[in-house]
């Protein structure tokens, strides 16, 4: 029993000291893309960022924003041109994992702790 007990703390100890891989450097510049559902149905965004800016293409406009770096996995996004309240809020960007060539992170409005989203990118240049 004691056996059991032993080797299920170790399991705990082992799991619990896993973290993802974060090689959020592979993912700070370059042009990317990104699929959600908007009002059921599936639609894609291509940005293209650099270190201090990224510029959006959805729908068949573009939309510029800038860029500040908290630390290597988490940035401020800010649209320079913002049309109307709404946009003129920042949004909090947190790489949460990576692979080979996407990046899964989180989102959402600077100092607002609830309604975080998630997305997967893809980053194709």
């Amino acid at each position: 029993m004691k056996q059991i007990a032993f080797i299920g703390l170790l399991s705990v100890l082992f799991t619990s000291c896993y973290q993802q891989e974060r090689n959020c450097t592979d993912f700070k510049t370059g042009t990317f893309e990104f699929e959600t559902y908007l009002n059921g149905e599936l639609v894609k965004t291509t940005f293209v960022r650099n270190d201090t800016l990224e510029i959006d293409y959805f729908q068949g406009k573009s939309d510029t924003s800038s860029i500040r770096w908290i630390n290597p996995c988490e940035y401020i996004v800010k649209k320079i041109h913002p049309k109307n309240m709404a946009e003129e809020k920042a949004i909090h960007m947190k790489i949460l994992s990576t692979d080979d060539q996407t990046y899964t992170f989180e989102y959402g409005l600077v100092g607002v702790a609830k309604n975080k989203q998630r997305g997967t990118a893809k980053k194709i240049k």
